[in-house]
């Protein structure tokens, strides 16, 4: 990993840019970060095809939200979004599904499958790479926590990175038959995000991955609502979530 920025802002918040291999992303450290504190990290997923330049203003809210906790935070420009090459099939995929939801049809799992499974099987060991690299940096410790989408990638690290401790997930997009095969293996506690009204998401799907996984602890917030009409005391319940389980008392 090499750093390609750096960037302070004005509340005290570090961004800086990196690279590994030809993945870009994004590191946020709170002021207080330092070898002799190190914080925790939350890794902020993100939506499929759409990418980080166009992401950022959301990312870096979110970022601002993780610093004033004390963590740091960090995303990953996604397999086939922004400048990487595209996923193959993705694009045809992506139209297949925008086409049903048009018609008011429920999407194919072989469609959901070809979109969404080429997407984790790329993005997953590209998150555990870049983990391995943050927490050799001197102001970064566990715990880690992720948060965000796409649901499928969160439900797959949440399954098998076992550094990860806990995830704040949001339930906005189609998930595959695979993907509830997996949430049976995911025990870390979860905060689970779904608008009850959202038109590119599964309701029934949502519902069924929430019952499949194997937590002890998992809580489900569902709110009125579109994809886009998250209220704000949603994202203030998911920080109190991390703060619970990443926070000093986490131990």
């Amino acid at each position: 990993m090499h750093f390609t920025s750096t960037h302070h802002l004005d509340d005290g918040l570090v961004e800086r840019t990196f690279a590994l291999g030809d993945v870009p992303g994004l590191l946020w450290t709170p002021q207080a970060a330092s070898p002799v504190a190190p914080v925790p990290l939350i890794l902020l997923g993100q939506p499929g095809g759409i990418g980080m330049q166009r992401m950022h203003p959301r990312l870096a809210a979110r970022a601002r939200s993780a610093a004033a906790q004390g963590f740091a935070s960090a995303a990953i420009e996604l397999p086939g979004a922004g400048d990487r090459t595209p996923l193959p099939g993705a694009a045809e995929a992506r139209a297949e599904l925008g086409r049903a939801i048009a018609a008011g049809l429920p999407p194919t799992e072989d469609t959901v499958d070809r979109l969404i499974l080429p997407l984790v099987e790329r993005a997953v060991p590209e998150w555990r790479a870049v983990l391995d690299e943050l927490l050799d940096l001197p102001e970064i410790a566990g715990p880690v926590g992720f948060s965000g989408g796409v649901i499928a990638i969160g439900v797959r690290l949440a399954a098998i990175e076992p550094r990860i401790a806990a995830a704040g997930l949001f339930a906005g997009s189609y998930v595959p038959r695979a993907t509830l095969a997996e949430a049976r293996r995911v025990t870390i506690p979860l905060h689970v995000l779904l608008q009850w009204d959202d038109e590119g998401n599964d309701r029934g799907a949502a519902l069924e991955l929430f019952d499949a996984f194997g937590s002890a602890e998992k809580t489900l917030q569902a709110n009125l609502g579109g994809h886009t009409g998250v209220p704000a005391f949603a994202g203030e319940d998911a920080a109190r979530f991390f703060a619970r389980h990443l926070g000093p008392r986490a131990d």
